[in-house]
């Protein structure tokens, strides 16, 4: 038969253009999940100093802060940029992000000056959207 135009002789051609469209598309999907989640830290917190706290696992996604600030003998409630003093909104935002992730978790971070019952109160609010998963910012070293 003649040596024409195709057919299954020779070596196949690999493209290596169609790959980089989609790992190019996959590094943008990874970046913007990625900074989605990143923890936003409330720098005027004094985090207490718990000398055998765990050090925090790398690389864990679906993480959020809630960060509860001690101001003027009040707790603030400070969450992606929002401040609640009305925690129901916040009880709906933060269902809403675990019914999307079964794995989302919260990390606390509370002020070393705060009483204790406005942290408890931080936890039945996180108990309340359903998530179970809830860690404690704290320093290893005063």
């Amino acid at each position: 038969m003649g040596g024409g135009g195709g057919g299954g002789d020779g070596e196949p051609e690999f493209q290596i253009a169609p790959m980089i469209d989609v790992l190019l598309v996959l590094l943008i999907f990874f970046m913007s999940i990625t900074s989605a989640q990143v923890l936003s830290i409330d720098k005027e917190i004094q985090l207490p100093v718990a000398e055998d706290a765990k050090k925090k696992e790398k690389n864990v996604m679906n993480e959020a802060a809630i960060n509860v600030r001690w101001t003027n003998g009040k707790a603030l409630i400070l969450f992606e940029n929002n401040t609640y003093e009305n925690t129901e909104p916040l009880v709906e935002k933060l269902r809403g992000r675990k019914e999307s992730n079964a794995k989302y978790r919260v990390v606390i971070r509370g002020d070393k000056r705060l009483p204790a019952i406005e942290i408890q109160r931080v936890m039945s609010v996180v108990a309340q959207a359903g998530i179970d998963d809830i860690s404690f910012s704290a320093l290893n070293k005063p």
